[in-house]
């Protein structure tokens, strides 16, 4: 039987030492792509139109499996929060607000 480094197990990729980095990464990195997506899809978000791409789109990314790899790196978990914070910018008459406020209207967790 091989060695290997890192293997996958119903969407969740496994590293030797459980440290689930190449696993947030590439979720980190759907997320944005679905982000991407919404952008070049919609010239101008509402709020409400906001919420249901994010929430259909984006977060299932982020949140799948979180029970299992839940980020307890500082910089893991800044790095899932860049993705909040480039979605709420996403909204044009929310572009003006902190991001805590901006969490705050959207109503999106952190």
């Amino acid at each position: 039987m091989d060695k290997v480094d890192t293997f996958k197990d119903l969407g969740v990729q496994f590293d030797s030492k459980l440290t689930f980095d190449g696993h947030i990464h590439e979720k980190i990195n759907k997320a944005y792509s679905m982000l991407g997506i919404i952008k070049r899809s919609f010239i101008y978000v509402d709020k409400s139109t906001f919420i249901l791409l994010y929430r259909a789109m984006v977060r299932p990314h982020i949140e799948y499996a979180h029970s299992v790899w839940n980020p307890f790196l500082k910089g893991n978990i800044e790095n899932i929060e860049k993705v909040q914070k480039r979605a709420t910018k996403l909204v044009i008459s929310l572009k003006h607000l902190t991001y805590k406020e901006r969490l705050e209207t959207t109503h999106v967790k952190i």
